[in-house]
């Protein structure tokens, strides 16, 4: 027994331990996100990881795409939250199916329950019925950034409010996105937000991640999120 903690002696041996199972579960993460990536393709859809802190406007910012976007494309959306299906229903209310996947505590989704909710799509919608598969993840800017869920995009979104810092505070999130969404920019005037400041240090870290800047409630910047949606569509 350490004298100063109480902590079990041979804490090296534990911590080894603690390491090679989190690299286990990972690495199971791993395969069935390639497994969801794989079924999501047999879809005929590609899937995009939506990842902030809560509140940012990936919600608002799916409703503006579901008035906008063009009928002829179909999407579906994943929704996660640690309770309460009120984003669901946000989204279910502009006539766009989505599932609600609660975590009951868990602050990210990881492959397993998105497997389940693709599934879920399927049976609302059927087969070969999507050309987009939005997944919301639970508000947060560091778990989420660890888990590959099969998305084929992965966007990372810092509203106005929460400060130009966020790159340079949370790096894996913006290491690992392909888009970086500054939202609510409307309320530029009255935030200190520097957007210089936030796209630089995006940029440093990840030098080919794409940047947006947009107000879902205006609607300044929609037009060029749309744009992005139909070219990874052309593209895939």
């Amino acid at each position: 027994m350490c004298d100063e903690c109480g902590c079990q002696a041979g804490g090296a041996s534990s911590e080894k331990k603690v390491i090679e199972i989190n690299k286990s579960l990972l690495d199971a993460n791993q395969r069935l996100g390639e497994k969801n990536r794989h079924h999501i393709e047999q879809m005929g859809a590609i899937a995009i990881n939506m990842i902030s802190s809560p509140g940012a406007g990936k919600t608002t910012l799916l409703e503006a795409t579901a008035e906008r976007l063009s009928r002829a494309t179909r999407f579906g959306v994943i929704e996660g939250d640690i309770e309460t299906q009120r984003d669901a229903d946000r989204i279910r209310a502009k006539g766009i199916p989505a599932v609600q996947i609660t975590t009951g505590g868990a602050c990210h989704l990881d492959a397993a329950l998105v497997h389940k909710g693709i599934h879920e799509l399927e049976h609302l919608l059927g087969p070969d019925e999507l050309d987009l598969v939005f997944i919301e993840n639970v508000g947060n800017l560091v778990c989420p950034a660890t888990f590959y869920l099969g998305e084929h995009k992965r966007m990372v979104m810092v509203s106005v409010p929460e400060g130009s810092d966020k790159p340079a505070k949370y790096p894996r999130a913006f290491i690992g996105s392909d888009l970086f969404i500054i939202s609510k920019t409307d309320l530029l005037p009255y935030f200190d937000f520097s957007i210089e400041e936030a796209c630089s240090e995006a940029k440093r870290l990840n030098p080919d991640i794409k940047i947006l800047t947009l107000s879902a409630t205006t609607g300044t910047g929609v037009d060029e999120w749309l744009e992005y949606l139909n070219k990874i569509l052309l593209e895939k």
